[in-house]
């Protein structure tokens, strides 16, 4: 919780200052804008950007402050309530759909790759992933002892699976423009 939350803060806090760079100065250039395909200012300044009604990572902000805080608290022996864990589980639950979303949004609607969104999609995943693991081991959420066996022996292939076909949706969403630069 505590890596995800601050790398996912960063990322989060990088995108905010070069939003409101572009607020100040529409001529600014983020220095995410890679090229035509890997760009975060167009992606910011999109509709998909403030969906709703505020920049997108402002949310990132505070919810990735709230999980790294969290994950001091868990690290330092704190014993989080039942009611806590699920919260959070709930929260992270909403943050990968939300992140699904806009990874469709990226590769379908907008065209782009946004780098630091990138960052926020793995470490979001990464989050929902092992907490939903945590919350299962626990018995927070129920789930019979085959699943879980499952899903211990088999976490971190899954995970991979997981980035794979996000991974391979990037990849053949752009070919033409990734095969340009070989």
């Amino acid at each position: 919780m505590l890596v995800t939350g601050v790398v996912g803060w960063l990322a989060a806090f990088q995108l905010t200052v070069d939003d409101w760079r572009l607020l100040r100065d529409p001529t600014y250039q983020p220095p995410c804008n890679i090229s035509p395909v890997v760009s975060c200012g167009s992606v910011m300044s999109s509709p998909q950007g403030s969906l709703f009604g505020f920049p997108n990572m402002l949310v990132g902000l505070g919810a990735f402050a709230a999980v790294a805080a969290l994950g001091v608290a868990v690290l330092s022996g704190a014993r989080l309530h039942r009611r806590l864990w699920l919260a959070l589980a709930a929260g992270a639950l909403a943050g990968v759909v939300f992140v699904h979303w806009l990874i469709v949004q990226s590769l379908y609607e907008l065209n782009k790759i946004c780098p630091y969104c990138v960052v926020v999609w793995v470490v979001t995943i990464a989050l929902f992933w092992y907490l939903t693991l945590h919350c299962l081991e626990r018995g927070i959420v129920p789930a019979s002892r085959g699943v879980l066996a499952v899903l211990r022996d088999t976490h971190w292939m899954l995970l991979a699976a997981w980035y794979g076909v996000i991974a391979l949706l990037v990849l053949t969403r752009f070919w033409p423009y990734w095969s340009s630069l070989l």
